[in-house]
């Protein structure tokens, strides 16, 4: 295969890289000077006609493949994803166009392209080192982006300690995948798995297990990998935070699920009740079970809105683990149903957030009192994402619990050995009912303070929400919609 083949084949990648380029080259040169506004409008709008052509690429390849060995594969499921991840990308770059956290815009937009370009590189890598070095493409773009608002002390200080724990936890994850190379002798997954077949649970394979855990858990903000977090949402401009939240969630667990599941195939060992055997299950369910009890029961005492979306996500984190312990097909399809509502949900609620913020100051749970008043249409997608997060019928956060749940008890129907595990998850899931409807009520029950005014919400921001509540509540109401990509 010729390099025009490959080029060929990361099209939509290629598409993106030049929307950076001319993103930059229009906002360096033909809008210096113009406000930021119009900056903004205008720099958004390449970017979503860039991410549409990227869109647009994923469908020239339809069947599935491999040309480069687990560099770059395509397939289906990979380019439903890119188109996901592209989407999430243009709700972020709508929410951001009416933001005022930064003067740097053609810089601000580039970067969440780059990020977008690692994390669609990401979920078609099915070698470890190719997987790293996307990983690393994003993830560099995520700690700029943290630190993107200069008038806000907290920004630098969240992306410093970002910066800092992804540092550490790509030495561990690089540590793991260099012992896999070891043991196995290749850096693709599928001969991964191949070679150490038979070899049983050496030390240095369950180093291996271990390292590896350690660098994604902090991907996906996973207990004990998760302080970075609370900072990081709270202190990063809004719309860096809900892509953080969301965009990268879903790559994230796409290729960690890819990993164990291919990579660490026969050493799955067990987490059953009373069925204990080594292997990286036993360490993915201590993580899991942290995560819901930690994540769920620190957001009840959170005052910021996205401190307790950020300890939220450490609990949906944990939920989203039961599909990678389960390790069936119909778990894994359960995963990407809950990771790819739970990042439109969540991308919303940002949203909501964004607005608030700039029109109150500050995103404390005080400054939602007499939203219902103040912006009717933001409260009620306020409404949609908190009930969806909450797992409320007939919402999309509803369907993918059910999805989840149901996959996690049906992969060990006969002993239910995973029964205790999602009793827990339905438990922590009912506790989180209490934070979220705190903010609810302060939305929708309690008065704002006297003299308020009416909170104006940017057009643009007004349209993508409604869609993102849209989207949620119609995937809660036809989920197939999704599944059958899926």
């Amino acid at each position: 295969m010729n390099y025009l083949q490959v080029l060929q084949l990361a099209a939509p990648e290629a598409a993106l890289a030049i929307t950076v380029l001319m993103v930059l080259a229009v906002d360096l040169i033909a809008l210096r000077g113009k406000s930021v506004a119009r900056r903004f409008g205008t720099g958004a709008m390449v970017s979503i006609v860039g991410c549409l052509m990227a869109a647009v690429f994923t469908f020239t390849h339809y069947g599935t493949t491999d040309p480069l060995h687990g560099l770059l594969v395509v397939d289906p499921l990979t380019n439903f994803l890119k188109v996901v991840l592209l989407i999430l990308t243009i709700f972020t770059v709508l929410i951001s166009a009416s933001g005022k956290f930064t003067e740097h815009v053609g810089e601000y937009l580039a970067l969440v392209l780059l990020a977008t370009i690692g994390l669609m590189f990401l979920v078609s890598a099915e070698d470890i080192l190719m997987i790293f070095i996307s990983l690393e493409l994003a993830s560099l773009s995520l700690y700029i982006l943290t630190a993107f608002n200069k008038h806000n002390a907290k920004s630098s200080e969240a992306a410093l300690k970002y910066f800092l724990f992804g540092g550490m936890s790509a030495a561990f994850l690089l540590f793991g995948l260099s012992l896999l190379y070891g043991l196995s002798g290749s850096t693709n997954l599928s001969q991964i798995a191949a070679g150490l077949a038979g070899r049983g649970l050496d030390p240095l394979l369950l180093v291996a297990i271990v390292t590896t855990v350690i660098g994604f858990g902090f991907k996906v903000a996973a207990v004990p990998f998760h302080l970075w977090a609370p900072d990081a949402y709270e202190g990063a401009p809004t719309p860096s935070a809900a892509f953080i939240a969301s965009g990268s969630k879903v790559a994230s667990f796409y290729i960690l699920a890819k990993i164990l599941t291919m990579g660490f195939a026969g050493a799955e060992g067990s987490a059953v009740w009373q069925g204990y055997v080594s292997g990286w299950t036993p360490v993915i369910t201590v993580v899991a079970a942290l995560s819901m009890v930690l994540g769920n029961l620190t957001a009840i005492v959170q005052s910021s809105v996205k401190r307790l979306l950020a300890y939220s996500a450490i609990a949906h984190a944990g939920y989203m683990l039961l599909g990678v312990l389960a390790n069936t097909p119909s778990s894994r399809s359960a995963l990407l149903f809950y990771v790819i509502t739970y990042a439109l949900t969540v991308l919303g609620a940002f949203g909501v957030v964004t607005v608030v913020e700039a029109a109150t100051g500050g995103d404390a749970i005080s400054n939602f009192a007499g939203l219902s008043r103040r912006a009717p249409g933001l409260s009620l997608c306020l409404l949609v994402f908190l009930l969806s997060l909450a797992g409320i019928p007939p919402l999309a956060g509803f369907i993918g619990k059910f999805f989840l749940f149901s996959a996690a008890v049906g992969a060990d129907a006969e002993h239910l050995g995973l029964l205790w595990l999602v009793v827990l998850a339905i438990v922590m899931s009912a506790v989180s009912f209490y934070y979220y409807l705190q903010v609810l009520k302060q939305a929708w029950v309690l008065d704002a303070a006297e003299n308020a005014p009416a909170i104006k919400v940017p057009p643009v921001t007004m349209v993508a929400l409604v869609l993102l509540a849209v989207l949620v509540i119609l995937l809660g109401c036809a989920p197939g919609l999704l599944t059958r990509h899926l």
